[in-house]
């Protein structure tokens, strides 16, 4: 038990490098729904009410990691993961010394034990990006079905997104050698090319504060492991609005409709749901190939199912298939976890004398490089 225990720990950080089987159908995913019972809340219409503010915070990365086999982990094995999380949080919540020395050149270089760990170095937190102050990540592993989960994704049964298919890797090889990938996260800065942060319009989606990082927004809806955790939910008798905290993204999901023509693509793709039974169940298609989730493209498809399981918690459920990306489609689940918590307007680049100063350089360079020629 303590040599699984302690590979568990170890390869989350493996893992968390990775953030981002033969073929099934979206329908071989789905989940029974719930039994329609009378004390589930109801709106006018006689439908499940999901209204409210629903807390996505969680420890359990979307990946299952490397050398972890099982999607259930044992009492122990959560009970380790959370109190090594919590222990260090109490740590970096400490107040720091006034004569402490400087970190190390190019910032601390050991190799995280946690996932969020590992996140927090990759987005700046080894030189001091953030400190703790700022960042709620969640302190739980994910419960679903009673169950202690190691990654959000059930299905490809590894826990792992399947294989990208040869021609999208040499796709997103090709776009990505000359920008950032548009679902970067803001560790990106790093690892863009040359030239991918010197123009407002090249610099990733989440960067340039038009979509949450790591698909928050969605579809699929996936915890941003950082900060701003929270969803709200608001429906009408034709329309069902999923409001995000991060970068404020609002989906709009228009129920019991069509989807749109072809020739017109949203970044969020185009949303329309109906019931079934107690589930509201979205299909979203119609995306534009400036979002490119996991490396997806324009084809790509995602179902969502929300099904109440408690008084205070929703079943999160989605599918992604996209036959130009992925030889089959792949499922993953997670609870939204019912808050009294306020959600906040989120300010981004608002005051940022920075990001006016890094742009009129670049556009100063071009026209220097042009004299020159």
């Amino acid at each position: 038990m303590r040599n699984r225990m302690l590979a568990l720990i170890g390869s989350l950080a493996v893992a968390a490098a990775a953030l981002w089987l033969a073929p099934q159908p979206l329908a071989a995913q789905a989940r029974p729904t719930a039994p329609k019972t009378s004390t589930v809340p109801r709106t006018a219409d006689g439908h499940p009410d999901f209204q409210g503010f629903y807390d996505v915070a969680t420890m359990t990365p979307v990946e299952r990691s490397p050398g972890v086999n099982s999607l259930v982990l044992t009492k122990e094995e959560a009970a380790a993961l959370e109190k090594y999380e919590q222990e260090r949080q109490v740590k970096n919540d400490a107040p720091l010394s006034g004569d402490r020395g400087a970190p190390p050149v190019g910032g601390e270089t050991t190799t995280g034990k946690s996932y969020l760990e590992f996140l927090e170095r990759a987005g700046g937190g080894v030189v001091g990006g953030y400190n703790n102050f700022w960042l709620a990540g969640g302190t739980r592993m994910i419960t679903v079905d009673g169950q202690k989960r190691s990654s959000l994704i059930v299905d490809p049964p590894n826990g792992r997104v399947p294989p990208q298919k040869p021609e999208a890797r040499k796709r997103n090889a090709a776009f990505l050698a000359g920008a950032a990938s548009p679902d970067a996260s803001e560790s990106a800065a790093s690892s863009g090319p040359p030239g991918a942060f010197d123009g407002p319009e090249v610099r990733p989606l989440a960067e340039r504060c038009l979509l949450g990082f790591l698909s928050t927004a969605g579809p699929p809806s996936l915890p941003n492991y950082f900060y701003n955790n929270l969803k709200q939910i608001v429906q009408t008798r034709d329309s069902v609005l999923i409001l995000n905290e991060m970068v404020h993204d609002a989906r709009v999901i228009r129920m019991g409709a069509t989807h749109l023509p072809q020739n017109i693509r949203r970044w969020m793709g185009d949303s329309v749901g109906h019931w079934e039974g107690e589930t509201l169940v979205v299909d979203t298609t119609n995306f534009t190939a400036k979002t490119q989730f996991q490396g997806s493209s324009d084809q790509l498809h995602v179902v969502e199912r929300f099904t109440r399981t408690g008084p205070k918690t929703l079943l999160y459920r989605f599918t992604v298939e996209d036959p130009s990306t992925w030889d089959r489609s792949w499922t993953g689940e997670y609870p939204w976890n019912a808050t009294d918590e306020n959600l906040y307007e989120y300010a981004c680049h608002e005051a940022n004398y920075s990001l006016g100063g890094m742009l009129r350089g670049a556009r100063q360079k071009e026209a220097e490089d042009a004299a020159r020629k």
